[in-house]
């Protein structure tokens, strides 16, 4: 994988953890290893839905170095802690162990410790267990399984329908229509580091450390299900090996190992294995999507009606909302969004990057795609023609706007206008059909509040606590960049703490409001600190180091406190309460959103069918670039990952058990190196001062969004075939047309 956008001395600095982590010097909660650590490994359960009837332990007991198995039995007092769209912490609201109800297949039943992790292993394979079980739903297309609207069980605003004009009575007098569905099947997150904790108790203090996009919400959480104060509780996550919205909330085991530690007086390490974080942690839930498109012949879009019906648990509601993007996508006047969701026995399906955009975009765009062939429009010059400088849905302006700079520099650098038309026309030297598509992608463009403090010590070291965490997407390298810029120290000299309770209060890092929600205030508390150093100075001017010299103080400090744009003061109640407080899409004065288009290439080889993509050229408008090197590697990331959901990703179920079928890394089909080809990143680069005084926008959702439904227009483009069904494979292409 390459990027061919700016020669490499234009990709701005490294990034500040590079060195540590190709060293191994970056440690993750499951790299501890200090002696006395106990081990502990769940039972999963087998059934899809039922209940404990008996369990068995006393084989497990008997192994050598087993101290301890928890059952539902003898757990002792254990609360839940609510679901996280519910008011709650967790990405569910069912707890193992609290009864012996089951609610899904893969919940745990015990809970082995032991003194090494070969020894736990060999216990709770030794647990027997016997079940009542009941008739469950597997599937949304399961006998029993019923849709139900969500704006009738989730009154909320946010979950209503998106509606503007009247779509259906515009749709029923357009001259030109589609009228089509796209499936989007479940997909799981499988970030390099697995889901793990190691919890450790002195003088009545729990310290968890855990690899967790919202170390505030697990803190609460946890707090809530031991029956202690959260002030007795410090979670740790400095860093984490991928996250991707598997993390974002408190985990169903976490509780459980911290109990399992203050029984025995001893720190314990869980790491879940692979197979169980199938059904252990929350995943991409399975959507069905009907999208409606109504065009006068000129090209002009009057009608658009998007229908999806999702996913959810028997025991929560987790919402959908992909219409909030694909209403605001283009300039439709006429545009009707509703949501249904269909209860099935698995766990609460979550966010998985790009959580509602990714289908509701591949949907939309696809059929985008199929009414420019309609109204034989190039595609390109009829996402341009619909094109708005307002929200459709409520009126109010975007904040920032440059989809159509990113349609027109993309189609410049891809070579566009060499794109002939008719499906099937254009072929390779070695006779692969080649096929061009193109889609465009949206991301709400949302703010958290935040707490940010800068201090500086007299010998240079400048440290730097902030609510957020690090998973990679380069959230250090913009701060450290940030605070070099306004107090002229080397990068080198900067310590950025993040993920730690006890430094500053940690909202939860996700739906791409990181950068925008930390560096704002981060900026805001290191330019206060050059105030007051200047004017202890006497207004002179210097670095910061030297006006603290100058000062003859062993060291200054500053914080600063942000929120989004019309949230209250009262928000920093939810960010110290550990729940969820972002701001955005709409706020009071304008509606803010990131904008991307992607240009794909595909070839389909003439005798196999095999789908390759060898080069993507994608352009983003994200704002201010912060850090140009993580910011590339960020959309490169996204368009990898587009290009495995569209292509290989499929989580199967087999209904007649329920449950995840290819629970594991040999049978979850991702794409290898191998698989992808060149890429080619460029941004507009405008900031958005509006949303914030940097001009921020979120990059790490959006990079996604779109890469799927471009290659699915190309595979249309080379073939002559619509493949509406996700992931996309040879033999959907293998045998006559339909």
């Amino acid at each position: 994988m390459t990027t061919t956008s700016q020669a490499p001395s234009a990709a701005g600095p490294e990034r500040v953890d590079a060195r540590d982590k190709v060293r191994g010097a970056t440690r993750y909660a499951a790299d501890d290893a200090r002696a006395g650590l106990l081990h502990a490994l769940p039972v999963p359960a087998t059934i899809a839905r039922g209940r404990v009837l008996r369990i068995d332990t006393a084989a497990a007991q008997r192994v050598r170095g087993v101290r301890l198995v928890l059952t539902h039995e003898n757990v002792g007092a254990l609360e839940g802690a609510g679901f996280l769209m519910g008011g709650g912490f967790g990405f569910q609201s069912v707890y193992p162990l609290r009864s012996s109800e089951i609610a899904h297949r893969g919940q745990t039943v015990a809970l082995v410790v032991a003194d090494t992790l070969e020894a736990a292993r060999e216990a709770a394979a030794s647990v027997v267990v016997a079940y009542e079980a009941s008739p469950f739903i597997a599937t949304m297309q399961s006998q029993g399984a019923q849709p139900v609207a969500q704006a009738s069980v989730l009154p909320a605003p946010m979950f209503s329908d998106k509606l503007a004009g009247n779509a259906d009575a515009a749709w029923a007098r357009m001259p030109v229509t589609v009228d089509a569905s796209y499936d989007q099947p479940a997909q799981h997150q499988n970030p390099m580091e697995l889901i793990a904790t190691v919890a450790e108790w002195q003088d009545g203090v729990l310290t968890v450390h855990e690899p967790t996009q919202n170390a505030e919400g697990v803190r609460h959480g946890v707090a809530r299900q031991l029956g202690i104060e959260p002030a007795k509780v410090r979670v740790l996550s400095p860093s984490v090996g991928g996250g991707f919205g598997q993390k974002n909330s408190l985990q169903a085991h976490t509780a459980l190992v911290a109990i399992a530690s203050r029984m025995l007086g001893r720190p314990v390490k869980l790491v879940v294995p692979r197979a169980q974080l199938f059904h252990a942690a929350s995943f991409r839930p399975a959507s069905r999507h009907r999208v409606r498109l109504g065009a006068e012949r000129d090209g002009r879009v009057r009608a658009a009606v998007h229908e999806i019906d999702q996913q959810t648990s028997r025991h929560d509601l987790f919402p959908s909302v992909g219409t909030d993007m694909s209403s605001r996508l283009y300039g439709i006047e006429n545009f009707r969004g509703s949501e249904r969701l269909v209860r099935t026995d698995v766990q609460t399906p979550g966010y998985m990057r790009a959580p509602y955009e990714q289908a509701a975009g591949f949907a939309f765009e696809c059929a985008m795609d199929e009414l420019a062939y309609a109204l034989a429009k190039d595609p390109v010059a009829l996402r341009l023609a619909n094109d708005t400088a307002k929200d459709p849905i409520t009126g109010k302006p975007f904040t920032s706007r440059h989809l159509a700079e990113c349609l027109r520099e993309g189609a410049r650098r891809f070579g566009w206008a060499r794109r002939t038309m008719a499906p099937g026309s254009m072929r390779a030297e070695d006779g692969s059909r080649v096929g061009w598509g193109v889609a465009a992608g949206a991301y709400k463009a949302a703010v958290a509040p935040a707490v940010a403090t800068v201090r500086l010590a007299d010998d240079g070291r400048v440290r730097v606590a902030v609510g957020g965490h690090e998973m990679g997407q380069g959230m250090r390298t913009a701060i450290a960049l940030t605070v070099a810029r306004a107090l002229g120290a080397p990068v080198a000299a900067i310590e950025i703490v993040l993920g730690d309770t006890q430094a500053a209060p940690q909202h939860v890092t996700a739906g791409s409001w990181g950068t925008a929600t930390v560096l704002p205030p981060v900026q805001d508390a290191a330019a206060q600190l050059m105030e007051d150093l200047r004017r202890h100075a006497g207004n002179a001017s210097g670095t910061a180091l030297s006006l603290l010299r100058a000062s003859g103080r062993p060291f200054a400090q500053a914080e600063s406190r942000r929120r989004a744009p019309g949230q209250p003061e009262q928000v920093y109640g939810r960010l110290a309460g550990g729940l969820p407080a972002a701001g955005g899409p709409v706020y009071p004065d304008f509606v803010a959103f990131s904008f991307i288009a992607h240009f794909v290439e595909v070839r389909v080889e003439p005798g196999t069918c095999r789908i390759r993509v060898p080069r993507v050229v994608s352009v983003v408008d994200c704002g201010t670039v912060a850090s140009p090197r993580t910011a590339r590697s960020q959309v490169e990331g996204g368009v990898v990952w587009g290009i495995g959901a569209a292509l290989r990703e499929q989580s199967e179920i087999d209904p007649r058990y329920g449950g995840f079928l290819n629970t594991d890394l040999a049978e979850y089909v991702l794409p290898v190196a191998a698989d992808i080809g060149r890429i080619e990143v460029e941004f507009v680069g405008a900031p958005d001062p509006l949303l914030n005084p940097l001009g921020v926008k979120g990059l790490g959702e959006v990079a996604m969004v779109g890469v799927a439904p471009a290659i699915a227009n190309a595979v249309f483009h080379a073939t002559g075939r619509r493949l509406r069904s996700l992931p996309m494979r040879a033999e959907h292409l293998l045998g006559p047309a339909a």
